[in-house]
Formats: structure tokens, sequence, C-alpha cells
């Protein structure tokens, strides 16, 4: 039997043609290298971020539309949504790292902080968002592996990253036909801030290229909703 138009090794590299993708969080790391994939894959580029000159640059490289602000102002990000001007197809939600602090120098402020980036702002993503994604596009969260790991010092960060996976199936759920998935991402390639810590969560690290290129299988593959997936590297059995 010959091959379907579906299994062709065009299809395959384009298999995002006509399709729109924002990443919040776009400008580096992650959600850059994402974007990159996408944008090789056919997509149109939606990207966010803080940083306005990095946010720039990003946009120049990729031709993609652009705009610089906290997602975690949240009515700041309600009205990025309102004003887009058409459906998209993928939502990409990546984030900064986890705050690591021993209890004794627990930080209420920053704690509030890692709650609103963490867990607060995929919620109000999915709010803001249900009604701009087309049927059978992909609401797609970025977490870390390094809570699962018990060490002092990860209280918080444990809670949030046993609290993403739940949110991710109830968000399933609530929002389909939009798919809802997770990807819990092991160190990447990144350096780690200076921290006491370190040498506890400090393990094999992924590429950014190959969390991108699952980030990219999840945008495609429309049978996969309210899922977790890890990509660490082995950090988690220490390999």
């Amino acid at each position: 039997m010959a091959p379907s138009a579906n299994s062709s090794p065009v299809h395959r590299e384009r298999d995002l043609l006509g399709q729109t993708v924002l990443i919040i969080g776009g400008s580096s790391g992650i959600g850059l290298e994402t974007a990159r994939l996408a944008r090789a894959k056919g997509a149109d580029i939606i990207l966010t971020a803080r940083n306005p000159d990095r946010l720039h640059r990003a946009g120049l490289a990729l031709g993609a539309s652009i705009a610089a602000f906290d997602a975690t102002d949240f009515d700041r990000l309600e009205r990025f949504f309102d004003a887009l001007p058409r459906a998209i197809d993928h939502l990409l939600v990546t984030g900064p790292g986890p705050c690591y602090a021993p209890l004794s120098e627990f930080d209420l402020a920053a704690a509030r902080r890692d709650i609103d980036a963490h867990l607060l702002l995929p919620l109000q993503v999915a709010k803001d968002a249900a009604s701009k994604v087309r049927p059978a596009g992909t609401l797609l969260f970025m977490d870390g592996v390094s809570g699962r790991r018990a060490a002092a010092g990860l209280s918080l960060i444990a809670a949030l990253t046993a609290g993403l996976p739940a949110l991710t199936k109830a968000l399933a759920l609530e929002i389909a036909p939009v798919r809802v998935n997770l990807i819990t991402a092991g160190l990447a390639g990144t350096p780690l801030p200076a921290s006491p810590l370190s040498d506890e969560i400090d393990g094999p690290r992924g590429r950014p290229a190959d969390i991108a290129a699952l980030a990219i299988h999840l945008m495609t593959n429309t049978a996969v909703t309210g899922a977790t997936f890890d990509i660490d590297g082995s950090q988690l059995v220490g390999g």
C-alpha cells in the first residue's frame, strides 16, 4: 500500500503550515528554541516576554509578532488575549526557574511570586486563552522535575511540582476539545543560580532542542491530552 499524504516526509517537515503558535516566555531558552522549530515547520509565531530588547531581537530573527509584558501581570495578560486579532492553534507557557531557599530563609513575598508564576499563571492563561485556541489546538505548560526529589529547601517547589499535573488533567477536561499537556524538564543546559542547594539538584541536563522537539510533537499529536511528560536527561534516576 502506498504511504498516505499525511505520512510523507514533506508533510512531517511542514506539519504546522498555516497554523499560529503563541509562546509566552519566548525570547530565550526553551521558548525561543520551540519558536525556531515551529517556524521551521511552517507556523506563524507570536512571542511574548518581559525583556523588550531580547524579545525584539527574537522577533526580527523569526519574523514573529511580539508583545513585551510580564505575564504575571494578569490584568495585562487578559488585555493581550482580548486584543489578539485572530485565533491561535497552539500556546506554550514557559516560566522562570523556581526559587530555592531553606526554610530558615523562607521569604513570603518571593513565595507568592513563585505561586503566581508556576501555578496561577497556567490557570489565568487557560481562562483567558480557552476561547482563543482553535478546537483540537494545544495549551502546553512547562515545569521542572527538581521538586520531585526530596531535599531541604524544596518545600514550596515540591508543592508546586505536585500540583501542576493535577491542574493539567482538570483543565484538559474543562476546556476540551482544546488539549492541555505538561512538560516537566530537567535543567536544560542552563546554569543554576548560586545556591547552597545546587549540589542537591544538579545532575544530567537535557538540551533545549530536545525539549522543543517534544513540545512540537505534543502540538501535532491530536491524541494526547491531560498528560505529563518527563524529559530530564535521567535526572530523576540519578543517571
